[in-house]
């Protein structure tokens, strides 16, 4: 089924409709075309976006999945009228019902802030993404005392995506320090960390995945050597039961399902998306 076609269609970014239709799309074992259409956000528009989905509709003689976060009350109409997708209203879904339980109208706000210039939670993302740009692979131990948590681990582990990720979407000063084998060799966490221990959380790997992923970015290299990789992965494991600090395996769990951990077992007040 791989020439079904999935239509994500908002007023806004279009990300919290793909996003949940992604986690629903997931629970079938199908492999779609994902059409993304942000900013539908006049009734022109919409019928542009009806156009294209009756179009490939008609193509592909079944009926495409729409998949919609619309706001705005005349575009929600044309697509309800005109589109001949399978149209699934996820705000519609759940805002109404709510709108009836809470006995009040909801703002009908477009997008995740209503205002950027005004919203604190969106200028907290942008320092926090700042910091955990400023603080990558233990580019700088200056102002460690204000982030929220320090990812530990050997090279190429997942400490900077994971850490950019925390930053993106929870708004968490992340920063990140390499485990080198200067470290193993002195037993001991680098100097600037020790304070701040309990802020640390380690991130492990499998060696062999270790290897394939250092292979491709310095072959041949001592490096990339798989006997290297399992010395370093097995010493920094020592380190971080010695020191006392959390750390899972990043080898078959995904950035999102690391962050949670994450922020369960150190910020669980920043457990919100």
């Amino acid at each position: 089924m791989s020439d079904r076609t999935v239509f994500y269609v908002s007023d806004g970014t279009g990300i919290t409709a793909e996003t949940f239709g992604n986690s629903i799309l997931s629970q079938f074992p199908i492999k779609p075309l994902h059409v993304r259409r942000p900013f539908v956000d006049t009734a022109e528009k919409a019928h542009a976006v009806v156009k294209e989905i009756n179009e490939n509709c008609e193509r592909e003689g079944r009926r495409a999945v729409v998949f919609a976060t619309l706001v705005n009350r005349e575009v929600l109409a044309v697509m309800r009228e005109h589109c001949k997708g399978r149209l699934l209203d996820m705000f519609g879904t759940f805002i109404e019902p709510l709108e009836d339980e809470f006995d009040m109208k909801s703002n009908h706000r477009v997008g995740r802030f209503s205002d950027v210039a005004k919203s604190q939670e969106y200028h907290d993302r942008i320092e926090a993404i700042n910091f955990s740009l400023a603080h990558d692979d233990g580019q700088s131990s200056r102002n460690l005392d204000i982030a929220d948590v320090i990812l530990v681990g050997v090279s190429r582990s997942g400490k900077t995506p994971t850490s950019l990720y925390l930053a993106m979407q929870h708004g968490i000063k992340a920063a990140n320090c390499p485990l080198i084998p200067e470290d193993f060799e002195r037993s001991k966490l680098p100097t600037p960390l020790l304070p701040h221990k309990k802020k640390c959380f380690g991130l492990t790997i499998d060696p062999d995945r270790l290897h394939q992923i250092r292979s491709e970015r310095r072959p041949g290299s001592k490096y990339a050597d798989l006997l290297n990789c399992r010395y370093e992965i097995n010493e920094a494991e020592k380190m971080m039961k010695r020191e006392g600090i959390s750390w899972l395996s990043s080898t078959h769990k995904s950035i999102e399902e690391i962050a949670t951990t994450i922020l369960r077992d150190l910020r669980p007040d920043r457990l919100i998306y």
